[in-house]
């Protein structure tokens, strides 16, 4: 039996994530998991608007049409930035519907690994052992998190980034495509690790570090 599914975010990460759906869905060996009923954006641009209605997925409108959902009906946050989604998944709880863990077929996640509800795994990401994961982390497309690492909620690992064994990423981080954290260190929370950096050092909460050895 489907579950029926609103993905909030139509830019381009919200439709990645139906693209993680459509691929789930397929996957499937019975009937396809999930029932994508539509997107709720509070903001969409014309130009994701068109997109989304070349993907023939229903734009529902804003997040106050969520009251409007069957009972039961999941939430995909289809939003990038983990400050955005940390606000968005705020405001979202009044409505006191349960969001969807979305893995890939083409992702894996190894055993003894625990997660809050809203994990989203794109194509490629990997996690190995031991591993937590709070609410709504999203691992990007070949991302790599390694053993007995511990992130917080609303932790974006963006494409390509790797985080070494035994790290701690505090809630609302951000890893910048192609980045690394080197393995036993602890990044703040919400800070920021830039696309390409190589963290050699514990980064302070609420902080930017780019560069090699980042800085």
């Amino acid at each position: 039996m489907s579950v029926d599914l609103v993905i909030v975010g139509c830019g381009g990460h919200g439709r990645e994530v139906l693209g993680i759906v459509r691929a789930v869905n397929a996957a499937a060996a019975g009937p396809p998991p999930w029932r994508v009923r539509g997107f709720a954006d509070d903001r969409p641009s014309e130009v994701n608007l068109k997109r989304v209605q070349r993907l023939e997925v229903p734009y529902l409108g804003g997040t106050a049409r969520l009251t409007e959902q069957p009972a039961g009906t999941y939430l995909a946050l289809g939003i990038g930035d983990p400050a955005a989604r940390r606000a968005v998944d705020g405001r979202l709880a009044a409505y006191g519907l349960p969001a969807a863990v979305l893995v890939h077929p083409d992702a894996t996640v190894g055993p003894d690994v625990v997660h809050g509800e809203g994990l989203i795994a794109f194509p490629g990401a990997r996690v190995t052992t031991n591993v937590t994961l709070g609410r709504h982390v999203h691992l990007n497309q070949n991302s790599a998190v390694a053993h007995d690492c511990e992130l917080g909620d609303h932790v974006s690992v963006n494409p390509l980034g790797a985080v070494s064994g035994d790290c701690r990423l505090g809630d609302g981080v951000l890893i910048g495509a192609g980045a690394v954290v080197l393995q036993k260190l602890r990044v703040g929370d919400g800070a920021t690790v830039g696309a390409g950096a190589c963290v050699v050092r514990d980064v302070p909460a609420g902080t930017v570090v780019k560069g090699v050895p980042a800085r």
